[in-house]
């Protein structure tokens, strides 16, 4: 079967061909290629509702990556292969539960109404349900000014997201301290348990979970991530000697074997520097992990086939990765960045989608001035597929050991942010909130930028 792809007729199983010399007619053959392409969709459909959420260490984590490694094998690209790594597995267990324990209003008679949590990723499970008075607490230095009142309570952190900001993931990077590293400073004083308010600046009262991590020098208690409008009913009650009980079953196995999934088109010139674009295969485990990340492991498959149905033949070696334990643990984001360290290879770029499957915006930069300045030309090129968006800082948690450990630039595609922590971590995350023209446009404008990354090197 042939096909008319940007003016090239080529096969439908990559018959030979060649982009265009021309920057701009060879962007818009990519964009062609990648906005007819309707396994994107099926792609995502498959990993979404076959195989479903994909916490590390999980049977369906295992399932993601074989179903990975088949479709990247289809595309026949240079060389495809497994990297591996010990994952962290832990597992949510069954049954968990919050309550708020209340007096009605002008009496004496305590009632309780059922909370919606999630419990936080690594929080330790309950051996038998534990009860206290709430404390809430808005940030760090508060809970600094009022430590004596923390022991023996359970303090919810309920840290709203600004709603004048425009950009909802600087409030994200603002407040998810609090989810990362507030039970152990809550611990610190004497808490017993942890409540934080979801991050999200959403109208639902959806739980977002998310990871956590324990300070060893203090003692591990429960912490679960609850929905904005019960934070909200807890802060109501706090001041009239509310108690929260809470009941987790959280617990932590030995680590497993986890794999990174890549593909390889390997370089004409240079095969030795290396250009990464990918995104993570896991998800957390009450979801589909739609947005978060099978949007950006369905745009890296789709840039691959775009790049064998034209013939690309990259100067520099494209490694297409499909990371894996982002969520908790970047165990693969490590694993890649330390095969370079005794190889012949160089990493010379790396690209990350992991900001949802929205209408692409842009990209955020952490690349030195001179690059910078290099790559303000390559707006003009990507304003027709809405990218031209250019930011200092960016990339991603699976690219950012590259730079730490390199000083490798690096970028991140940046959709619109503003829906996508209404989904973000929740059970909401479904393939039915990703909209195919959406996710095609953001994986048009990854594949423009390496393309231009290969053809004039950063």
């Amino acid at each position: 079967m042939w096909m008319m792809v940007g003016g090239l007729v080529v096969s439908s199983f990559y018959a030979k061909a060649q982009l265009p010399t021309n920057d701009s007619l060879a962007i818009k053959a990519l964009a062609n290629s990648i906005l007819a392409d309707d396994a994107i969709m099926q792609n995502l459909y498959y990993l979404t509702k076959k195989i479903g959420g994909r916490l590390a260490g999980s049977p369906q984590m295992f399932a993601a990556e074989k179903w990975g490694l088949a479709e990247l094998e289809k595309l026949k690209p240079s060389k495809v292969f497994t990297q591996s790594c010990l994952v962290p597995r832990w597992v949510r267990g069954k049954g968990d539960t919050a309550f708020i324990n209340y007096a009605l209003p002008n009496s004496k008679k305590l009632v309780s109404k059922s909370l919606a949590i999630l419990a936080l990723g690594n929080s330790k499970g309950t051996t038998k349900p534990v009860q206290a008075p709430v404390v809430v607490i808005k940030s760090f230095t508060e809970l600094e000014e009022r430590k004596a009142e923390v022991k023996g309570k359970i303090v919810l952190f309920n840290a709203a997201f600004d709603a004048t900001t425009v950009q909802p993931f600087r409030e994200y990077g603002k407040n998810g301290v609090y989810r990362t590293t507030g039970a152990s400073r809550a611990a610190k004083y004497g808490a017993v348990g942890v409540l934080v308010r979801s991050m999200s600046g959403g109208t639902d009262n959806l739980p977002h979970t998310g990871n956590m991590t324990y300070n060893d020098s203090f003692p591990k208690i429960p912490a679960a991530a609850v929905g904005l409008h019960d934070a909200n009913f807890i802060a109501s009650k706090a001041a009239s000697n509310a108690s929260i009980t809470l009941h987790l079953h959280g617990t932590n196995l030995p680590d497993t074997t986890g794999n990174n999934i890549i593909a390889e088109i390997t370089g004409s010139e240079f095969p030795n520097e290396v250009i990464t674009a990918g995104g993570h295969l896991d998800s957390w485990d009450v979801c589909e992990g739609a947005h978060d990340d099978g949007a950006g492991v369905v745009q890296t498959i789709a840039i691959l086939r775009a790049f064998k149905q034209l013939g690309f033949a990259p100067k520099h070696t494209i490694r297409f990765v499909l990371f894996a334990n982002e969520e908790n643990g970047t165990r693969g984001a490590k694993a890649y960045a330390t095969s370079f360290e005794n190889s012949n290879s160089k990493p010379i770029f790396a690209l990350e989608s992991d900001a949802g499957g929205f209408t692409p915006r842009g990209f955020g930069f952490t690349v030195t001035d001179a690059v910078w300045e290099k790559i303000q030309a390559w707006r003009t090129l990507l304003e027709p597929y809405l990218g031209d968006k250019f930011v200092r800082g960016g990339g991603g948690a699976d690219i950012a050991p590259l730079n730490r450990n390199f000083q490798t630039p690096i970028a991140g595609l940046q959709p619109d942010g503003q829906r996508y922590f209404d989904h973000h971590h929740a059970i909401s995350d479904t393939f039915e909130q990703v909209n195919k023209r959406e996710l095609q446009l953001g994986a048009v404008n990854m594949a423009a930028l390496l393309y231009l990354v290969d053809k004039y090197k950063l």
